[in-house]
């Protein structure tokens, strides 16, 4: 069996309790317009390019040619629609010397993954970390990421995922069976809002969080809202959610977290553009907005 994943990130502390080593897996059923992962969203392997680090030598264009590899004025474009294989990966690695040009995405076992996770063993067991599976989104791939979870638990590993919630509640069941913390954004208390911002209603995620919390009363759950400046940067709206949070009850918490443009170059890497432009939300507006939510009577 195969999970297909973009990326292994180790020593990450916003990703669950202690030290955790994060898989993030490819394939997401939601567009944010504010994704800072851009390259998560579909499930195929895709092509990515840093201008910062092409020395122009155009062994690209001269190797690649089914690719549909090309230079413009402002860059290197290729062929967005061709379906990179395994081994057409393996030739962009091979072929572009800087690795400006990159294959973004790979196919990898449950062995695989836990091997790259336990070099971090040591520092689970200090900190009280270890595996966050994140993305995209896990759940689509939900076969492979329960043998993963299984098998970490059988390693004593503490397993956390991160997820939208939008998925069969008796996928998301099954799932959450094995873990040991749980992770999960309440973007927007509106459907329509978070219709118009993300391509989904969010009417099946929130009813799987409250049969989340009712099935397993004990798991510990970190619900998180990013404030989007233009979106859901507004008293009602964050109130609505924090009402909502709080009456699931359980190890049930909630933080707020302040809008960031950090994924902002990979959009200019696969050529897309960043929905939300230069749009800032001001340290004084968010304390402002956090203060709000946390001042609620109970």
């Amino acid at each position: 069996m195969l999970g297909r994943i973009f990326n292994i990130q180790h020593f990450s502390v916003h990703d669950g309790p202690g030290i955790r080593t994060v898989v993030f897996f490819k394939g997401c059923p939601l567009r944010c317009a504010w994704c800072a992962n851009p390259e998560s969203q579909v499930r195929k392997i895709q092509l990515g390019w840093n201008c910062g680090e092409c020395i122009g030598c155009k062994s690209c264009v001269n190797q690649l040619g089914k690719l549909g590899c090309h230079f413009k004025d402002d860059g290197l474009y290729w062929n967005q629609d061709i379906q990179l294989t395994a081994e057409d990966a393996k030739e962009v690695s091979y072929i572009c010397p800087t690795h400006a040009l990159h294959a973004i995405g790979r196919d990898v076992t449950v062995e695989e993954v836990l091997k790259e996770v336990e070099k971090d063993s040591s520092f689970y067991a200090e900190s009280g970390g270890g595996i966050t599976l994140s993305g995209g989104e896990p759940l689509l791939q939900h076969e492979f990421v329960t043998s993963l979870l299984r098998e970490a638990g059988r390693r004593h590993i503490n397993r956390a995922m991160e997820t939208t919630g939008l998925s069969r509640y008796e996928i998301f069941e099954e799932v959450a069976s094995e873990l040991d913390f749980l992770l999960m954004d309440v973007k927007m208390w509106s459907k329509t809002l978070h219709e118009k911002w993300t391509g989904m209603p969010n009417d099946v995620i929130l009813e799987n969080l409250e049969k989340i919390r009712r099935r397993f009363p004990e798991l510990p759950i970190l619900l998180r809202t990013p404030v989007i400046p233009g979106v859901n940067d507004d008293e009602k709206e964050l109130s609505a959610i924090t009402k909502f949070v709080r009456s699931l009850g359980g190890k049930t918490e909630h933080e707020l977290l302040q809008y960031h443009r950090l994924g902002k170059p990979k959009y200019e890497s696969l050529h897309r553009t960043y929905e939300l432009g230069n749009a800032m939300l001001s340290d004084e507006r968010f304390i402002r907005l956090r203060n709000c939510v946390r001042n609620l009577p109970q």
